[in-house]
């Protein structure tokens, strides 16, 4: 599964002029048009969701309640729209300007939800179906070291209204 395989692994962005990365510590599952939670559901389509039935490996932005931009990575499916929502990351590059796109929270509030990341990675709907390829300005890198087990937490997912009681948030235990 897509979701438990990003766990570990560095996101870096060069968005905003700067660069900053972290550990990918978070992800939530969509699975697509047969989940009453995915922006798929039910083969919906319109244009501030079309991202979501991008290929494979293609970033899904959008924007929540009107405020946040959540970052998603689409997944391998055919053609029914299921997509991995980082969640939260370790920050490990860019601490300095992290903390100044995020106003001043505390380090631990720096980005450990969906909204808080896209602040401090400075991604925007500009990013809705750009590749997530090793040259681009919003890019995934390896895992520093491939997480076990019984380093991984599954849960609910939270933050929704439909379909809450599936298995489909990730937690990385220990990051580094």
């Amino acid at each position: 599964m897509v979701a438990r395989s990003l766990l570990g692994r560095t996101l870096a962005s060069d968005l905003g002029g700067a660069r900053v990365s972290g550990i990918i510590v978070e992800t939530e599952a969509y699975l697509g048009v047969h989940d009453a939670a995915s922006h798929a559901w039910g083969g919906r389509r319109n244009r501030l969701h079309n991202g979501i039935y991008a290929a494979a490996g293609t970033w899904y932005v959008y924007r929540s309640y009107g405020m946040h931009w959540c970052l998603n990575l689409t997944a391998p499916t055919d053609d029914d729209g299921a997509a991995v929502l980082i969640r939260a990351v370790v920050p490990v590059e860019g601490l300095d300007i992290i903390r100044l796109r995020r106003g001043g929270v505390p380090d631990r509030q720096l980005t450990n939800g969906p909204g808080k990341l896209g602040q401090a990675f400075a991604i925007t709907g500009e990013q809705d179906g750009m590749v997530a390829t090793e040259e681009s300005a919003l890019r995934l890198g390896r895992a520093r070291r491939a997480p076990t087990k019984s380093m991984i937490e599954v849960t609910p997912r939270v933050g929704i209204t439909r379909a809450v009681e599936w298995p489909l948030r990730f937690l990385l235990s220990s990051p580094r």
